[in-house]
Formats: C-alpha cells, structure tokens, sequence
C-alpha cells in the first residue's frame, strides 16, 4: 500500500520569502520537529542534483537517508530517496494567495517495503500528524519574525 500524505498551511508572508526559508534544506531542523541534522553531500547552492543526508527520529527510530534534488524552483522544490524501509518523495509548493500571503503545500509519498508495508496505513497518519505540526511552526517561525531568514 502505497503512502501519498498533502497537507498545505497559509503563511502570513510574501511567497518568495516562504520558498526561501522552507526550501533551504539546512533550515530543517528549525522547523521539522523530527529532523536532527542536515549535511550537505554536494557543494551548496541548492539545485538539480544535489544531494542532502537527513538524520530524523521518528517513531522512535532514529533514520539516516539521502534526498536528491529532482526539482527545484521558486514555486516547488521535489526530494526523492531510494534506500531504506520506505523510500520517499517529499515535494514543496509554494503559492501566492495574495501580496502577503503564500499556500505553502508539503506531500510526502512513497511505497513502504518490508515490515512497513504492514504498517503503511500508522505510517501514513503518522506522516499526517508530523506534517501539520511541522507546517504550523514553519508558520509560527516566519509570520513570529523569529526565522533567520534571507
């Protein structure tokens, strides 16, 4: 069974500032309750290509794995893995609903294998759960001036 989680939050700032934050993976761990750590494989800036290893905690495993940049533009930014138990793709997008206002939409997708095949549906509500709350401090961070943001 395959996992394919949307959940999408309006932020109370421009849609460029949004995707500058957000996008920028090594901005993670301030905003992704379950990411530990961002490090760099390739040499920043972010772009087609690039490669990211997360460290994460989540269900109270701790998961290693490597996010390719397959996409990546002021309106969307696409990361896909292939090892582990459940290979992902994590896509951003990012809309102006106004001057001030951006829809900021976070999909996770992918087809658990192994043991967390079983487990796809706890996964996939799970993913939900983690999603709204991370998208909601992403939300607290920008619109609270609190975010170094560039």
């Amino acid at each position: 069974m395959a996992v394919d989680v949307v959940t999408e939050i309006v932020i109370a700032r421009p849609c460029a500032e949004v995707a500058a934050y957000a996008g920028d993976p090594t901005n993670a761990p301030r905003w992704y309750s379950n990411i530990v750590s961002v490090r760099w494989q390739t040499s920043p800036p972010l772009a087609v290509g690039s490669r990211l290893d997360f460290v994460a905690r989540f269900l109270g495993r701790t998961l290693t794995y490597t996010y390719e940049i397959v996409d990546c533009s002021s309106e969307r930014l696409v990361m896909r893995t292939a090892q582990g138990p459940f290979p992902m793709e994590t896509t951003y997008t990012w809309e102006p609903v106004d001057a001030g206002h951006t829809r900021m939409t976070l999909r996770n997708r992918g087809e658990p294998t192994g043991f967390a095949k079983v487990s796809a549906p706890m996964l996939a509500a799970a993913v939900r759960r983690a999603n709204v709350k991370d998208l909601a401090a992403l939300k607290g961070l920008l619109e609270g001036g609190d975010a170094d943001r560039r």
